[in-house]
């Protein structure tokens, strides 16, 4: 389906495989009202928007900007670190949940708490490294019974990990989540910017 997405500004995590480091700044964006955000999405007419970052939740008006997209859009999806609380976004907003693995950095900012606002509608994403992610991710996956809960997705970190390693972990192991490649990347390579 295609997807507008609408990038925040600032994150306050540093994630060693981050591919957008022009967003970790706070003020690498500049503010715009709710209007003029919607004025900007009307001639691209997609029917899915994401709010992506940077770190959206860290944002103090991510969540009346996700009500706001509720009401013109049929699929509001919001992809966020998993360190900030996700208990009050919207319900009809779909949540990828970016669960930081030891590889990235980050495994200490991870909320554990958002495990108990999981819905239908979440996925949880790993970014993996290594293999050692990926046991690190399969011992989440069982503690947590996500697969039961919501949709998981397992992503390589580009340039770190083989796709075809993770796909034969993956197959090996009988594991029930989805592979997810960074399909932008394949088709307009990795340094492209706004596509």
């Amino acid at each position: 389906m295609p997807c507008t997405f609408i990038r925040l500004a600032g994150c306050p995590l540093a994630c060693v495989y981050c591919d957008t480091p022009q967003a970790i700044p706070l003020d690498s964006g500049k503010q715009q009202s709710f209007a003029a955000i919607e004025a900007a999405l009307r001639p691209i007419n997609t029917p899915l928007v994401l709010v992506t970052g940077g770190e959206p939740l860290a944002q103090k008006n991510c969540i009346p900007l996700l009500k706001h997209l509720l009401s013109l859009y049929k699929h509001v999806q919001l992809e966020t670190s998993g360190a900030y609380d996700i208990s009050n976004v919207p319900a009809e907003v779909s949540v990828i949940l970016d669960i930081k693995t030891p590889g990235s950095g980050e495994v200490a900012r991870n909320r554990w708490e958002n495990m108990k606002h999981l819905r239908a509608n979440t996925e949880i994403k790993f970014v993996l490294t290594s293999r050692a992610d990926y046991d690190w991710a399969k011992t989440q996956l069982v503690l947590h019974n996500l697969a039961n809960q919501c949709t998981v997705l397992m992503s390589c970190s580009w340039g770190s990990l083989n796709p075809q390693d993770l796909a034969a972990w993956i197959l090996n192991d009988a594991l029930p989540v989805r592979m997810q490649i960074q399909l932008h990347k394949v088709i307009w390579g990795a340094e492209a910017i706004g596509v």
